[in-house]
């Protein structure tokens, strides 16, 4: 890419930031609700389908939150079939078989360790591959850490189009590696159940840590 090309390109992307903030500076506290502070995790679920129109808008949406040298490491596995699921089950902690089984989706969220060799195509002003070449440690630190972050946009993502999420911890990731990932460079981090609650099965929601407990300012 050329460095005129380069200069035109930040232009661009500097006034459509401006234009978008022209249009918006903040969401309500109504709109934040809806994602966050009134959100709930949900295990429960509508016998509704998540359509594959859905699914594409959710990654869509994802795919634009940042990440380290825009290295994107996560990769989504929609299990949605019956024989999917059993095949999920196995990696399961009991209590969780039920909370899988009966969500439309189940989403296997994990990272790919060789995202690096995408880079040329990711960032594509400066070869950055030698940054991880070699380096298995920086690699899988770099994956986990960033598909995490994904992670968490994919649930934000979910949300702001009406959906609802249930994020999942308790399984056995050699299980999922092996059923899914096996001969791979991909490993899984959390598993996501999706689609619209049975709110009925909600109970209290749990409290959490107020700033002075866990914040500080230096």
């Amino acid at each position: 890419m050329t460095a005129t090309k380069l200069n035109d390109l930040r232009i661009e992307a500097q006034s459509d930031v401006a234009l978008l903030r022209s249009k918006i500076s903040n969401l309500t506290e109504e709109q934040l609700d809806f994602i966050l502070t009134g959100a709930r995790s949900h295990y429960a679920w509508q016998d509704t389908p998540v359509t594959d129109a859905q699914l594409h808008h959710i990654f869509d949406i994802t795919k634009m939150g940042p990440t380290s040298m825009n290295c994107c490491p996560a990769r989504f596995v929609f299990v949605r079939s019956l024989e999917g699921k059993k095949r999920l089950a196995a990696s399961l902690k009991p209590a969780n078989v039920p909370k899988v089984m009966s969500a439309p989706v189940t989403v296997i969220i994990a990272y790919d360790v060789n995202f690096w060799t995408e880079l040329p195509k990711l960032f594509p002003h400066e070869d950055r591959r030698p940054h991880f070449e070699g380096k298995p440690q920086h690699c899988e630190a770099t994956a986990f850490r960033n598909s995490t972050l994904q992670g968490a946009y994919f649930m934000i993502a979910a949300r702001a189009i009406g959906l609802d999420v249930g994020a999942i911890s308790g399984f056995d990731n050699a299980i999922v590696d092996e059923v899914f990932f096996e001969n791979t460079s991909v490993k899984s981090n959390f598993l996501c159940n999706l689609g619209y609650a049975d709110e009925t099965a909600l109970f209290q929601r749990l409290p959490r840590f107020d700033f002075p407990d866990v914040c500080e300012i230096i």
